[in-house]
């Protein structure tokens, strides 16, 4: 959708470069590992994330099959 079709016009983030915006965002991570306030995974969290994304991945084995395929094909 353009910002025509619904009167809006791209402001802040979203009028940014996708380059600007990752810059941004990578000081703010910096800042608070330096700070102290971001959080950082235990070698247990990352297990338990993995299996997580594993289960979802599982549910519906015949769909990440053909994602597979496609994936080969290309």
């Amino acid at each position: 959708m353009s910002d025509k079709d619904n009167n809006t016009s791209k402001r802040g983030f979203a009028s940014m470069d996708e380059e600007k915006q990752r810059e941004i965002a990578s000081k703010g991570g910096k800042a608070a590992h330096e700070k102290g306030t971001a959080h950082e995974f235990t070698h247990e969290e990352a297990v338990e994330a993995g299996r997580k994304g594993g289960e979802a991945v599982s549910q519906d084995r015949e769909h990440m099959s053909e994602i597979g395929r496609k994936g080969g094909k290309s």
